[in-house]
């Protein structure tokens, strides 16, 4: 793994802002990319006699992205490229869920790598709004509705967001194991009768599944973000800071506010913004329509919007 930003201390970081963590619980909202397409790589064919046919070269797997490397800004290349990622992250995934161990340690690079490309390329086309129209036109179907999704998500929140200019301390570290995560999503579903789907979108919004953990400027705290006075009531004598106390304490608060009967009512008593019930809920389409999107929206990274631009407070 590539030397990474996110540990568990301070840190300090001038210009910037939140960019997705939104504070929860009627809390006000908190402040809220480029890359090339993928390269493949060729070594010649092995020779298998003394008088060999012509070699002819071997196709390996494509190369990792470059976290930094500018997004392509013409549709069809940007296409070509959220396609291979796609393809790629979904192949590192099922080799994750498959073969690795996603309820302890960290995932892999090439997990990293490409769900961070995935989100680089997503906030882009968030900004641009008709270089996005014009690509969907060159995605295949499934992955226009996709990208669709993402992109409108990532556009609601944005629009919540106010760029500040100045010095902002931030807390970050990694999260919990992505198995162990949804562990605790599912046994507050199957108590409170809360689609775990939609209480891991409302922390991937808050917190990027607890990877922020400094309160917000109006006083949420922990990785549902709650305001003091909506923990005292819901929390049920838990930890704020605690992720399992907080997951049930959200899935209480969201039942008791309607959910599941009206996810849109209660998403709205958590943040009274139509904007972030719409991206809390297209996000949570995603995860139900394939679990492989939960495990990317859990590799992606913190992002701060700054007067002059974004910042990535964790991962490559």
């Amino acid at each position: 793994m590539r030397a990474g930003r996110s540990r568990a201390r301070p840190m300090v970081a001038s210009l910037v802002g939140l960019t997705v963590a939104i504070s929860g619980c009627a809390g006000a909202q908190s402040a809220a990319s480029s890359g090339a397409p993928l390269q493949t790589a060729t070594q010649p064919a092995p020779e298998r006699s003394a008088t060999p046919p012509a070699k002819e070269p071997v196709r390996q797997a494509p190369a990792l992205p470059d976290p930094d490397a500018p997004i392509p800004k013409d549709p069809a290349r940007l296409a070509r490229s959220l396609t291979d990622t796609v393809a790629a992250l979904r192949r590192a995934t099922d080799d994750w869920t498959r073969k690795g161990d996603p309820a302890k340690g960290q995932p892999p690079e090439p997990m990293v790598l490409l769900a961070l490309q995935q989100q680089r390329i997503y906030r882009y086309l968030a900004r641009n709004p008709q270089v996005a129209s014009r690509t969907y036109a060159k995605l295949p179907k499934a992955l226009a509705g996709q990208a669709k999704d993402n992109v409108t998500a990532a556009r609601d929140l944005l629009s919540l967001v106010h760029p500040i200019s100045g010095s902002a301390k931030f807390r970050v570290q990694p999260p919990k194991p992505a198995d162990v995560l949804l562990d605790h999503f599912r046994y507050a579903e199957r108590r409170f009768g809360v689609e775990w789907e939609v209480l891991a979108a409302v922390m991937f919004v808050e917190t990027k599944f607890g990877r922020v953990r400094s309160p917000s400027y109006t006083g949420a705290q922990g990785p549902m973000q709650f305001m003091p006075g909506t923990w005292k009531a819901y929390g049920m004598g838990g930890d704020v800071q605690d992720t399992r106390d907080a997951l049930l304490a959200a899935a209480n608060y969201l039942h008791a506010s309607g959910a599941p009967r009206d996810y849109r009512r209660a998403l709205y008593a958590y943040n009274h913004s139509q904007a972030y019930v719409n991206a809390v809920l297209l996000h949570a389409r995603q995860i139900k329509q394939d679990i492989r999107n939960y495990y990317a929206y859990y590799n992606w990274q913190v992002f701060v919007v700054t007067t002059r631009g974004d910042r990535r407070l964790t991962g490559p």
